[in-house]
């Protein structure tokens, strides 16, 4: 490395006294790519916005969604207190003096149509498709159980008297009748052993029954 003057006129040496210049080697210092690594930073950043503009985008699409959920949610919470408020007004109504009498006949008119719409011909049709030989069908009825007590839904019982000279088979016909799906599990009431007069084993069986139509 080297260093010189710069030569020039009188006036101009006079105005350029202390100046040096430092030459550039081009074989050792060559120019750098910077054009091409300039335009492969500037794709990179244009990528990344566009990135940030899709996410922008999302969130607020999101955002957007969230905001009617609540909305309807809040739709629905009012909707719901005002079913309730309403209930409770009948309800009150219900539980006045003057209508006990009138909601005890609804409750007997809608057991009545229920027991009407079963066929007793079905019935003991239904039995005689799970009851074993050596039982004897005494006596039945229907007693109906209260929606209340079953989610909502009038349900129909058999409320079965049955007799057998083995008290084994009660157990068969329990287990045909929680395996069929016309009835369900069955539940033993009461029991009457043999007498002089009657040799047979008596038995009280409640049922579920699904009458199909």
């Amino acid at each position: 490395m080297y260093k010189r003057k710069a030569v020039g006129t009188a006036g101009a040496t006079h105005g350029t006294e202390g100046l040096s210049y430092s030459p550039i080697n081009l074989a050792s210092q060559p120019f750098r790519r910077e054009r091409a690594q300039n335009a492969a930073l500037g794709m990179i950043s244009a990528c990344l916005f566009c990135s940030l503009l899709a996410l922008s985008g999302l969130v607020l699409h999101e955002g957007g969604r969230l905001t009617n959920l609540r909305r309807s949610i809040a739709a629905q919470n009012t909707a719901l207190r005002k079913a309730q408020q309403e209930q409770d007004r009948f309800s009150a109504i219900l539980g006045k003096a003057e209508n006990s009498d009138v909601f005890g006949v609804s409750l007997f008119l809608n057991e009545l149509i229920s027991r009407r719409a079963v066929s007793w011909t079905r019935v003991f049709h239904d039995l005689g498709t799970v009851m074993p030989n050596n039982v004897q069908l005494i006596g039945v009825r229907l007693p109906q159980v209260p929606s209340e007590d079953v989610g909502g839904v009038n349900h129909l019982h058999l409320d079965m008297v049955l007799g057998t000279d083995k008290p084994e088979a009660i157990l068969d016909l329990l287990k045909r009748l929680q395996d069929s799906q016309m009835f369900g599990a069955a539940q033993m009431l009461a029991q009457t052993p043999p007498t002089q007069n009657d040799p047979l084993y008596k038995f009280r069986v409640r049922v579920a029954y699904d009458q199909k139509i």
